[in-house]
């Protein structure tokens, strides 16, 4: 008979802008170098292109941009997470520029705590939780809002209005 064990997920930490993220490994296709990105015109400054992977155009967006900061600088650490959103019947790979990947690190249920409602760099509704790790929180995102691709698309829309003005 098993015991109450916590409730125990693994998330792939990395830095964005100095802050540690974290998302539920279950989201993570792979991570791959940063390079090789189309560029697409008339798109809002934290969509930075598309790149090709294994045949398929899979649109990169700079998460530093996307949460109202500078775009990110790229460094020999910048990689590209490929993250597979499931949206009802749909599957979307989307990949998000990061400054460099921490690790895949084992957090408890009871080591997150509840996203503070004012106070962080990006907004409320990105952000899952805190989780505590090593005395030191990370910023666990809600990846479907982050990169919800209904907004994306209203947002690309939105640019591509101005651009035509």
């Amino acid at each position: 008979m098993l015991l109450n064990a916590p409730d125990i997920q693994q998330y792939l930490t990395f830095l964005l802008s100095g802050e540690m993220y974290a998302v539920g490994i279950l989201n993570v296709k792979e991570i791959i170098e940063y390079g090789q990105l189309t560029e697409i015109p008339m798109m809002p400054a934290f969509i930075r292109g598309v790149i090709n992977l294994r045949g398929a155009v899979v649109p990169v967006i700079d998460l530093a941009a996307r949460f109202g900061g500078a775009p990110s600088e790229q460094s020999r650490r910048t990689c590209i997470v490929i993250i597979e959103l499931v949206t009802e019947d749909e599957h979307h790979d989307i990949g998000i520029v990061v400054d460099a990947v921490s690790e895949v690190l084992e957090v408890s249920s009871a080591d997150i705590e509840p996203a503070p409602s004012f106070g962080a760099r990006i907004r409320a509704d990105f952000i899952a939780g805190m989780g505590k790790i090593g005395g030191k929180f990370v910023i666990m995102l809600d990846i479907k809002k982050v990169l919800s691709v209904d907004e994306i698309a209203t947002l690309a829309t939105v640019g591509q209005g101005e651009a035509t003005n």
